[in-house]
């Protein structure tokens, strides 16, 4: 005899992660970038900008985990991260693949320098980033201190083809209509993507255009002091130091949240995390 239609298929119980969260979105933005939101603990309490370990169960059936910047503002309800995909990344290769209603381990304790504490008061704030780096600024955008701290937020933001810089500009594009922070944004926020590879109306590296004075000029911004500007960092490890030293010319010293100065990198930036 058939069975019933309506009856439910035999199905094998997936492993109950630990401190599990549920995947609620993920969108792909290209074939080497995504993005996902997941639930968020009730006890989880972060700054904007900080990092916790997300991953999965690994092969040997052990916590696989990375530092991933938390891209959603410390006000939101659900937590939102921005990755890339690695192929034979040992979480990544994974990652990529999780749906709606997927768990993934996250330890909900936030760490990480890239937050307003660590800095010096000033006028302007700039965030400079390549790739996925952008996502701790993602969340500090949407940060309504950050507009009640500076007069003018410059977000730098360089990939190496257009649609790499898709996620940014949706997200920049958005904050004028948000009806939490559109009214602090107002024209404080500016906006400089560049490519490397792809025309593009603005190109070049962030070191490049720093040094040469053209995102200055382009802004119509005067070039960094140390009076007035304060920096954040979030790239590779060798964008980084690069950044670090352009910094250090223009007369700004590295601070952290223990002593806060005029600008602060992000050290937790692993292959295939933030």
């Amino acid at each position: 005899m058939d069975a019933p239609q309506n009856a439910p298929a035999a199905t094998t119980a997936k492993p109950h992660l630990p401190d599990a969260q549920t995947v609620t979105q993920v969108t792909h933005w290209t074939d080497r970038l995504f993005s996902f939101r997941v639930t968020r603990p009730r006890s989880l309490r972060f700054r904007s900008g900080e990092f916790v370990m997300i991953g999965l169960l690994g092969d040997n059936g052990k916590p696989l985990l990375r530092a991933y910047s938390i891209a959603s503002p410390a006000w939101d309800e659900e937590l939102e991260f921005y990755s890339i995909k690695v192929p034979d990344g040992p979480l990544t290769s994974k990652l990529q693949h999780i749906q709606p209603g997927d768990e993934i381990i996250l330890r909900p304790k936030p760490v990480g320098t890239l937050v307003h504490d660590a800095l010096l008061p000033g006028k302007r704030l700039w965030f400079l980033a390549t790739g996925t780096g952008l996502a701790p600024f993602a969340s500090l955008m949407r940060e309504p201190e950050t507009y009640e701290k500076y007069d003018q937020v410059i977000m730098m933001h360089t990939c190496r083809e257009v649609a790499e810089l898709e996620y940014g500009r949706q997200l920049v594009e958005s904050l004028k209509d948000d009806p939490l922070i559109g009214e602090l944004v107002g024209d404080k926020l500016l906006y400089y993507p560049t490519t490397t590879r792809e025309p593009f109306h603005h190109m070049g590296r962030v070191t490049d255009n720093l040094t040469s004075g053209k995102v200055f000029t382009d802004l119509g911004l005067p070039p960094m002091n140390r009076d007035e500007d304060r920096a954040m960092v979030c790239g590779s490890l060798a964008f980084n130091i690069d950044v670090k030293k352009i910094l250090e010319d223009f007369g700004l010293t590295e601070g952290a949240n223990s002593d806060p100065q005029q600008f602060v990198v992000e050290k937790a930036f692993v292959g295939d995390g933030i």
